[in-house]
Protein backbone atom coordinates (compact mmCIF):
# COMPACT_ATOMS: atom_id res chain seq x y z
CA UNK A 1 0.00 0.00 0.00
CA UNK A 2 1.55 3.26 -1.10
CA UNK A 3 0.05 5.31 1.75
CA UNK A 4 1.15 2.91 4.53
CA UNK A 5 4.23 4.17 6.37
CA UNK A 6 5.38 0.65 7.25
CA UNK A 7 5.01 -0.53 3.65
CA UNK A 8 7.12 2.46 2.64
CA UNK A 9 9.75 1.43 5.20
CA UNK A 10 9.67 -2.15 3.85
CA UNK A 11 10.13 -0.77 0.30
CA UNK A 12 13.06 1.42 1.51
CA UNK A 13 11.22 4.62 0.55
CA UNK A 14 11.64 5.70 4.18
CA UNK A 15 14.86 4.83 6.03
CA UNK A 16 14.83 2.81 9.24
CA UNK A 17 17.43 1.37 11.56
CA UNK A 18 16.90 -2.34 11.02
CA UNK A 19 17.66 -4.91 13.68
CA UNK A 20 16.62 -7.91 11.60
CA UNK A 21 15.30 -8.40 8.08
CA UNK A 22 14.57 -11.29 5.78
CA UNK A 23 12.14 -11.89 2.93
CA UNK A 24 9.10 -12.08 5.25
CA UNK A 25 9.60 -9.76 8.21
CA UNK A 26 11.40 -6.61 9.32
CA UNK A 27 12.41 -5.51 12.81
CA UNK A 28 13.51 -1.92 13.31
CA UNK A 29 13.94 0.66 16.08
CA UNK A 30 10.91 2.76 16.99
CA UNK A 31 11.43 6.50 16.40
CA UNK A 32 9.65 7.35 19.67
CA UNK A 33 10.97 4.71 22.10
CA UNK A 34 8.98 3.97 25.24
CA UNK A 35 11.76 1.89 26.79
CA UNK A 36 15.57 1.75 26.49
CA UNK A 37 15.02 -0.93 23.83
CA UNK A 38 11.94 -0.42 21.64
CA UNK A 39 11.79 -2.32 18.36
CA UNK A 40 8.89 -2.84 15.98
CA UNK A 41 8.43 -6.21 14.27
CA UNK A 42 6.27 -6.24 11.15
CA UNK A 43 5.36 -8.67 8.43
CA UNK A 44 6.44 -7.35 5.02
CA UNK A 45 3.03 -8.38 3.71
CA UNK A 46 0.52 -5.62 4.36
CA UNK A 47 -1.99 -6.85 6.93
CA UNK A 48 -3.93 -4.03 8.54
CA UNK A 49 -4.34 -5.54 12.04
CA UNK A 50 -4.70 -8.75 14.01
CA UNK A 51 -8.38 -8.62 13.14
CA UNK A 52 -7.51 -8.77 9.43
CA UNK A 53 -5.51 -12.00 9.67
CA UNK A 54 -6.65 -14.78 7.36
CA UNK A 55 -6.02 -18.54 7.57
CA UNK A 56 -3.33 -18.21 4.89
CA UNK A 57 -1.36 -15.93 7.29
CA UNK A 58 -0.93 -18.67 9.88
CA UNK A 59 2.58 -19.71 8.79
CA UNK A 60 3.78 -16.10 8.49
CA UNK A 61 2.53 -15.21 11.96
CA UNK A 62 4.07 -18.32 13.50
CA UNK A 63 7.34 -17.44 11.82
CA UNK A 64 7.21 -13.85 13.12
CA UNK A 65 6.45 -15.01 16.67
CA UNK A 66 9.39 -17.43 16.62
CA UNK A 67 11.70 -14.63 15.46
CA UNK A 68 10.76 -12.48 18.48
CA UNK A 69 13.00 -14.52 20.76
CA UNK A 70 15.90 -14.30 18.31
CA UNK A 71 15.60 -10.52 18.06
CA UNK A 72 15.25 -10.23 21.85
CA UNK A 73 18.41 -12.29 22.31
CA UNK A 74 20.29 -10.17 19.75
CA UNK A 75 19.27 -7.04 21.68
CA UNK A 76 20.44 -8.46 25.01
CA UNK A 77 17.02 -8.78 26.58
CA UNK A 78 18.03 -11.77 28.70
CA UNK A 79 16.12 -10.46 31.76
CA UNK A 80 12.85 -10.41 29.83
CA UNK A 81 10.82 -8.14 27.63
CA UNK A 82 7.29 -7.14 26.76
CA UNK A 83 5.66 -7.77 23.38
CA UNK A 84 2.66 -5.53 22.63
CA UNK A 85 0.15 -5.37 19.80
CA UNK A 86 -2.35 -2.54 19.60
CA UNK A 87 -5.46 -3.49 17.63
CA UNK A 88 -8.14 -1.08 16.51
CA UNK A 89 -9.13 2.37 17.65
CA UNK A 90 -9.74 1.52 21.32
CA UNK A 91 -6.50 -0.45 21.36
CA UNK A 92 -4.66 2.71 20.20
CA UNK A 93 -3.47 1.26 16.89
CA UNK A 94 -2.12 4.32 15.08
CA UNK A 95 -0.52 2.63 12.05
CA UNK A 96 -2.85 0.34 10.13
CA UNK A 97 -0.18 -2.28 9.41
CA UNK A 98 0.12 -5.19 11.81
CA UNK A 99 3.08 -4.63 14.12
CA UNK A 100 4.42 -5.70 17.47
CA UNK A 101 6.34 -3.54 19.93
CA UNK A 102 9.26 -5.32 21.59
CA UNK A 103 10.17 -3.40 24.74
CA UNK A 104 12.96 -4.11 27.18
CA UNK A 105 15.95 -3.10 29.30
CA UNK A 106 13.73 -1.72 32.07
CA UNK A 107 11.33 -3.16 34.60
CA UNK A 108 7.84 -3.16 33.12
CA UNK A 109 4.88 -2.14 35.26
CA UNK A 110 1.34 -3.49 35.43
CA UNK A 111 -1.29 -2.58 34.51
CA UNK A 112 0.24 -1.20 31.31
CA UNK A 113 -2.37 1.51 30.71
Amino acid sequence: MSDCIFCRIVNKDIPSKAVYEDDRILAFYDLEPQAPVHVLLIPKKHISSLDALQPEDTELMGYLMLKVKDVAKELGLENGYRLVNNCGEDGMQTVKHLHFHLLGKRKMTWPPG
